[in-house]
């Protein structure tokens, strides 16, 4: 079986104008996917035989800071006339600085300056630019329940004033907040194929039929992409309702009184359960429990960013109690580098497709193909069950 879209989107030759900008935060991210446009483009001059082949499509950039803290934002090389592509992972922690001896990990806030300062080195000089901020910076601030702010649609009028063309994303918290800038481009993919395909390599002997498998929502608000999978696959669904205690904000949200669950009975069942992110992990490891007092067989917990906010130890007590059988995520953001020698982990590589969405992007093809993968995941599912 070919990768994904790789067939319907060959890198063309027509793009000595890309540009690709890859921020401290992205560094490796932007490697892998430098590494995949270089390969297609000089397969096609190679075949053609009218251009020299290139090294990179990467544009050096820093942002060097002051002992102070402040910053600047540094491009060095020509980008004039191209059309940029900026690479950042606002959820790197791992990215440090000095201010006044200390040092300090970078926020999303960090992350957002620096991206800021690069777009203004850019002096109005590039084509096009398109940001690539796959954790959405502010996603989980997007909509208002009492005097509060707007970060992410803040965040996106800040782009859309700095003339950023088009911003991509993947599993944005809540898709509608793009509804901020009507008249930017907002693309919002989501790794629905990746994950089950390392699904199904990480547990080959696993039964996706109607009577074994099936999909539970963690909450309401996970139910979008949870009703998708389901669809997709033909299982059933279940839900947990989230009852949450609201007279009390706890580490910034109110606490979880308890998990009712709606839905098929998951008696001896395999359980497949998405969200967009994993932060504690606390609620995904009490669903987790519930469903396996409930007589659930393997509980797979799958999320596009696993961040692990209070650390992993919690997940390993989990596995080794039987808890979860595994835990899926993407290398779209930053990950804990134990977390590869796990057994519970898998990542899947979402380096390549983004490369295609570039290629895609630079060669002005339509990108509806990639927002819904649907016949690709049905041509994976037809060819594992076929190997049965």
């Amino acid at each position: 079986m070919n990768d994904f879209f790789e067939s319907a989107f060959d890198f063309n030759i027509s793009t000595d104008n890309l540009g690709l900008i890859a921020l401290e935060s992205a560094k490796e991210m932007g490697k892998k996917v430098d590494n995949y446009l270089i390969k297609w483009y000089n397969a096609e001059v190679k075949k053609n035989g009218n251009r020299p082949v290139k090294d990179t499509f990467l544009i050096e950039n820093e942002c060097p800071r002051f002992t102070t803290g402040d910053a600047k934002g540094l491009i060095k090389e020509t980008v004039r006339g191209k059309d940029l592509y900026i690479l950042v992972d606002v959820g790197n922690y791992s990215c440090t600085y000095n201010m006044y001896g200390m040092v300090v990990p970078m926020s999303p806030d960090d992350h957002f300056a620096d991206l800021k300062r690069i777009i203004s080195a850019v002096e109005g000089k590039a084509a096009s630019i398109t940001v690539i901020m796959p954790l959405l910076y502010g996603s989980r601030q997007h909509r208002r329940s009492s005097r509060e702010s707007l970060d992410c649609a803040m965040m996106l009028h800040e782009l859309k004033e700095m003339k950023v063309k088009d911003v991509i994303t993947f599993d944005a918290h809540d898709p509608r907040v793009q509804n901020a800038t009507p008249l930017m481009g907002f693309d919002n993919f989501f790794p629905t194929y990746q994950i089950l395909k390392s699904l199904i390599r990480k547990h080959p002997d696993i039964n996706m039929n109607k009577d074994r498998f099936m999909i539970v929502s963690p909450d309401e608000g996970a139910m979008i992409r949870n009703i998708y999978y389901a669809s997709v696959l033909g299982v059933d669904l279940g839900m947990f309702y989230k009852r949450r205690d609201y007279s009390t904000i706890l580490n910034g949200k109110n606490p979880i009184v308890a998990h009712e669950y709606i839905g098929s009975p998951v008696m001896g069942m395999d359980i497949f359960v998405a969200d967009d992110i994993i932060a504690t992990g606390d609620s995904s490891l009490k669903l987790a429990k519930e469903l396996k007092e409930r007589g659930a067989n393997r509980i797979f917990l799958t999320a596009t960013y696993a961040l692990f906010t209070e650390g992993i130890e919690k997940f390993n007590e989990a596995y080794e109690e039987g808890y979860i059988a595994s835990v899926f995520t993407t290398n779209l953001s930053y990950l804990q580098p134990e977390l590869a020698n796990k057994e519970w982990f898998s990542c899947a590589d979402l380096s390549k497709y983004i490369s295609l969405i570039i290629s895609a992007c630079n060669q002005k093809r339509s990108l509806s193909g990639m927002l819904d993968p649907h016949d690709k995941i049905r041509e994976l599912m037809m060819d594992f069950r076929s190997k049965k």
